[in-house]
Parts: structure tokens; C-alpha cells; sequence
């Protein structure tokens, strides 16, 4: 840590081994083996990360020379492409934009800026034409090959996330089939993220990311060396989630401890940059159809319970979470 930086008492995590490391190279086969080992994880800390997930690190590599190239555009150049221009929530925001924290954040959002890359729809889709939220064409920047790159990754990480959904259902007793009714057009997100780095005297008043749970069912995310992300325990302390090569970070979201009456487990994180340096990382948020029923799934019921949480859908919940986290939104709404 560089010397210029003085931690705030409870901003230092701690270094324990308990985010389990998972091989999904036999889903990849067919096996579902691993679902075991993920209905696992997601019921004790809510994270885990994967290897042998089939995304190329040569593509992966691409994808942060590009979100780079983006991030170092004059000011000018990125407003072009603003996410208070879009309908459905895409594009460019800036620095404190989105506020994970509000209630620890009250002047100020989180120290990063970050791109927004939904399901690219045309403007005569029907869905599109219903104005139904969320939903519709990207703010693509006018960066040669950059659309390109994204698009690419954005398809594998659909298909990786389809993947890890087919376990999330085996490893509740249910088909390995059962969610692909939502899964027609998914709403699916690739925001990658830029962190300058902090220093001075750092303080829950501004973090590179506040504590929050993650919106929606789950969250892919790959991040580069600088480090940075916490996870909140089970015994209530933060805990280091260090990049590990070859490895993407998968964590539960609210959506999908909702669906499953709190079986899966949504877990506080936060990222605090103390490398001195820029930090970029890659989530990828995989939520399901607008329509998707999110009540309670059949098997995360026991005899004479009740579901904990009223039933929603997929779309309603999504913007409920956005409106809380940006400004901007609630000012459209």
C-alpha cells in the first residue's frame, strides 16, 4: 500500500482463504458435477470464483485495452456517449455517477466511472417500440473495432452465464432446464469500470465502489492485478477477494436471494483502489427476462413456510435497484 494512504479504522480486510476456487470445465462438457460445489458456495458466502470457464484471456485482454482506450478519451469525447442521453440505460457515466452507498456516501458518489452495454436492440423492436424500461439500442462510442471487441465478449459471457444458471438449478433439486423459459431475452449487462486510485486518508464517506449488494441473479466478474474488492464474511469482517489468473469472481445479487427465499446467499462487497495505480475491472450482470416471475422457487420453500419476500418480476426489480443507486434515473422517473 503506498504510504500516502491511511486506512480509516475497519477499512482493512482480512486475508482468509475461504472464497472457494471451482472448475466448471465439465459444464462446459455437459457435466453438471459442479453444481454441487456452487449450490454450496452460494448458500455459505454467496461468492466463489471459476476457472475453465472457456473465455480466452487473449479476449479478455482486448476487452480492457478497449474499456482503457474509452476511459482516456478527453471529457468531451465521453459525454458524448452519457447515460443521461439513453432511454434504457446505457452508456458512459462519470465519476461518483453511481452511488453504491448513500447512506455512508451523502456528498458524493463512488470514486469510479464506468460504461453501461446492454442487449444491443433496434429501434423497431417490439419491445423497443413498447418503451418497455431498460431495453433497447447502446451509446456505442466512435472508437474504431470498439463495439466489435465488447460485443464478443458480451455474447460468450451470455452464454457462460446461461451455464452457470443450469447449475444454480440442479444444485436447487430443480431441472437443469428450469430458468431457460426467462431466458429468451435476457437482460444482460457488461459494465466495465475504471477506479483512479485513492489517497490521503480514506474514509466510508467515498470508497472506489461503497458496500452494496450486487441488483440482480448473479454477477461475473474478472478483475485485473490492482486488487481491491472485499467481501463481507460470515463472521461480519471484510475479507480480501484477490484477482486469482485464470479466474472469474461469481457472486449472488439480490434478485436471485429473492427467487430463492434467502437459500442463496446476496453478500455485502465494497472495492477500496489502494495500489496506488488505475484500477479496471469487468462485471457482468446476468438477470433474466423483464417478465420473469421472481417469487418463490418451488423447492426453497420448507413445509408451513412462508416466502419471506412478495413476488415481483425481474424488470421491476432491476429498476427499483437502479433508481436507488443513480440519480439521474430517479430523475427520469
Amino acid at each position: 500500500m503506498p504510504d500516502t494512504i491511511e486506512l480509516a479504522p475497519g477499512l482493512s480486510p482480512a486475508h482468509l482463504d475461504v472464497i472457494p476456487v471451482i472448475d466448471v470445465g465439465p459444464l462446459l462438457a455437459g457435466d453438471m458435477t459442479p453444481a454441487a460445489s456452487i449450490g454450496e458456495a452460494c448458500r455459505e458466502i454467496g461468492f466463489f470464483y471459476i476457472k475453465n470457464h472457456g473465455i480466452s484471456q487473449t479476449l479478455i485482454d482486448r476487452v480492457y485495452a478497449e474499456a482503457k482506450r474509452f476511459f482516456d478519451l478527453p471529457l468531451a469525447e465521453k459525454e458524448k456517449s452519457a447515460i443521461e442521453q439513453s432511454a434504457c440505460h446505457r452508456g458512459w457515466f462519470r465519476i461518483g455517477g453511481e452511488n453504491l452507498d448513500p447512506a455512508k456516501q451523502t456528498q458524493t458518489g463512488d470514486l469510479k466511472e464506468g460504461f453501461k452495454i446492454g442487449r444491443d436492440l433496434p429501434l423497431d423492436h417490439e419491445r423497443v417500440k413498447a418503451k418497455l424500461p431498460l431495453h433497447g439500442p447502446n451509446m456505442w462510442p466512435d472508437l474504431p473495432g470498439w463495439r466489435d471487441v465488447m460485443q464478443d465478449y458480451y455474447d460468450r459471457m451470455v452464454a457462460l452465464g446461461k451455464l452457470l444458471l443450469s447449475a444454480f438449478a440442479v444444485s436447487l433439486g430443480l431441472k437443469k432446464n428450469y430458468f431457460e423459459p426467462w431466458l429468451g431475452i435476457p437482460m444482460t449487462t457488461l459494465g466495465p469500470l475504471h477506479y483512479p486510485p485513492q489517497s490521503g486518508r480514506i474514509t466510508e464517506a467515498q470508497l472506489g465502489a461503497g458496500a452494496h449488494t450486487d441488483y440482480g441473479c448473479l454477477t461475473l466478474l474478472h478483475q485485473d492485478s490492482s486488487g481491491g474488492l472485499q467481501v463481507k464474511g460470515l463472521d461480519q469482517r471484510w475479507i480480501d477477494a484477490p484477482p486469482i489468473p485464470g479466474t472469474f469472481v461469481v457472486n449472488i445479487g439480490d434478485m436471485m436471494e429473492r427467487w430463492t427465499n434467502g437459500v442463496f446467499r446476496s453478500t455485502p462487497h465494497r472495492v477500496i483502489n489502494v495500489s496506488g495505480h488505475e484500477r479496471y475491472s469487468l462485471p457482468f450482470f446476468f438477470d433474466p427476462d423483464f417478465y420473469a416471475p421472481v417469487e418463490c422457487l418451488p423447492t426453497c420453500l420448507k413445509p408451513g413456510e412462508t416466502p419471506k419476500y412478495p413476488p415481483t418480476t425481474a424488470g421491476q426489480h432491476l429498476l427499483d435497484m437502479i433508481n436507488a443507486a443513480f440519480k439521474y434515473h430517479q430523475d427520469k422517473t
